[in-house]
């Protein structure tokens, strides 16, 4: 069976990739939040994971307003990047796995998740940025399955239903038929809002409080609505829901590796949390 070593929540900014793309590292505005992926990458580096799930959202790339799925697993031989604005440049293609993205897509709709399969699917900022973060010039050795869940388009799969999700993604995981070593990543977030009378907003003590509770008591993050996150965190700080599907796909037992906050990046919180899969003990769906 396939092999969790563990979880990531990572921030995905636009800008963080124009920086990338400029190795700003050393950049006075951009020194503290790039040193927070050195101790990330030194974990990686030992745990040593061959294939990435990750829970994301779109942002028009792929899909767009008339045509919104709530869940959408990719199921490609490949994943390509395209021009999505920002001045972010146009990354290579990524490696698929399909044949475990078919036994996850299997799966979740064996659970009654009516997931959309895409076997052509294009990736954006917020499935590039975190790779080019955690696996800088390792990224396309790697093999990927997207999962893009909608934080745009109302009504909005609440923090619950993304968590069962990820239950039934890391079910899915243990019983792959394969010496896969997964990392699940979440991308998004933390706290921001881009628009409206709150544009600018974040919300430290709700993502310091929400970084420390991911770890040990996530399905208390369950209890809040999709419109709960909106206004707690912002419009766009409603991104959580894919950290919280990240930590459903893992064990009740994580070991904290290492944790990073720092404002602002852009207009929005950015994080970081690692998580190390301890055993495979599972809350009940």
């Amino acid at each position: 069976m396939a092999t969790v070593i563990g979880g990531i929540g990572t921030s995905h900014v636009p800008a963080i990739g124009g920086a990338i793309a400029r190795k700003l590292f050393q950049d006075p505005y951009w020194k503290p939040f790039f040193d927070g992926y050195v101790p990330a990458r030194e974990w990686l580096a030992q745990a040593r994971p061959d294939t990435v799930v990750m829970f994301y959202n779109d942002h028009g790339l792929n899909f767009f307003l008339d045509k919104m799925p709530t869940f959408a697993i990719g199921a490609a031989e490949e994943y390509r990047n395209a021009d999505e604005g920002w001045g972010l440049p146009v990354q290579a293609p990524y490696k698929g796995h399909a044949k475990l993205s078919w036994h996850l897509i299997e799966a979740a709709v064996g659970n009654e998740f009516d997931v959309t399969t895409c076997q052509e699917m294009l990736v954006d900022h917020a499935f590039t940025v975190p790779l080019q973060l955690l696996f800088p010039g390792r990224e396309r050795e790697l093999r990927v399955v997207p999962i893009a869940v909608n934080t745009v388009q109302h009504p909005l799969p609440s923090p619950a239903r993304c968590y069962k999700l990820g239950q039934t993604i890391g079910r899915a995981l243990e019983t792959f038929d394969g010496v896969e070593r997964v990392l699940v990543i979440g991308s998004g977030g933390l706290s921001h809002q881009l628009d409206g009378t709150r544009a600018g907003f974040i919300n430290k003590a709700f993502d310091l409080a929400c970084l420390h509770t991911l770890v040990q008591a996530p399905e208390e993050l369950t209890q809040y609505s999709a419109l709960d996150l909106v206004e707690i965190a912002g419009s766009q700080g409603v991104e959580l829901v894919n950290w919280i599907a990240m930590r459903g796909a893992l064990s009740r037992a994580v070991r904290k590796v290492h944790s990073h906050y720092h404002i602002p990046i852009s207009n929005t919180a950015a994080g970081l949390l690692v998580l190390e899969q301890r055993n495979a003990t599972r809350a009940a769906v």
